[in-house]
């Protein structure tokens, strides 16, 4: 099937989409069919290849794509409060959970150009200033930096899976999840100012 004449940024975008809704309709583990994800577009086959390379190609690209709002979000709270900076980073992740699916189909695919931490070095220079006002439960940000990204993937890709399972609705399991998450990873600061 091929579509009428559109622009190459367009037609990309709709590639990146396809993929995504094909992935959320039928899961991951039907694998993405780039002749599907181009028919889902509408768009010729060979535009997939043109333009992305491969499977592989598709999916960086759509993380890069979507991850943007997250990152600039993640930007955005980079000097609130510990506390608050954590709620903020769960929240958008589950409000936008693509790029973390996306990461995890690469991971899981081999790829090692894919970055679990995005903002690794920004992240972890944050995570010791708050270690160094006492605010982490342990005085390792960068081993706390990989229990956080760890805690929240799990959850982001499990939370339907964990409230059934639970048998609690998704949305209050989120917000109990999000106290957890402020436990678990910053505690009161020495001065007794809340982080």
């Amino acid at each position: 099937m091929t579509a009428p004449l559109r622009g190459r940024e367009t037609t990309e975008e709709a590639l990146r989409a396809a993929a995504i809704s094909l992935l959320r309709r039928e899961g991951v583990l039907a694998g993405l069919n780039l002749r599907e994800v181009a028919d889902e577009a509408g768009v010729n086959r060979g535009l997939v290849y043109q333009y992305f390379g491969s499977r592989r190609g598709l999916l960086r690209s759509a993380l890069f794509h979507r991850a943007k709002a997250n990152a600039d979000e993640a930007g955005e709270a980079a000097r609130l409060p510990l506390r608050a900076r954590l709620s903020r980073l769960f929240w958008s992740s589950l409000r936008r959970p693509e790029p973390i699916v996306l990461t995890t189909l690469l991971v899981l695919d081999g790829d090692d150009r894919a970055r679990v931490l995005p903002n690794r070095g920004e992240g972890r220079v944050q995570l010791a200033e708050n270690a160094a006002r006492g605010e982490l439960p342990v005085d390792d940000p960068e081993a706390v930096q990989a229990a956080l990204a760890s805690v929240i993937y799990g959850y982001t890709l499990l939370r339907e899976h964990l409230a059934q399972e639970i048998g609690l609705p998704a949305d209050e399991l989120d917000a109990r999840m999000d106290r957890c998450l402020q436990a678990l990873f910053a505690r009161e600061a020495a001065g007794g100012g809340s982080g």
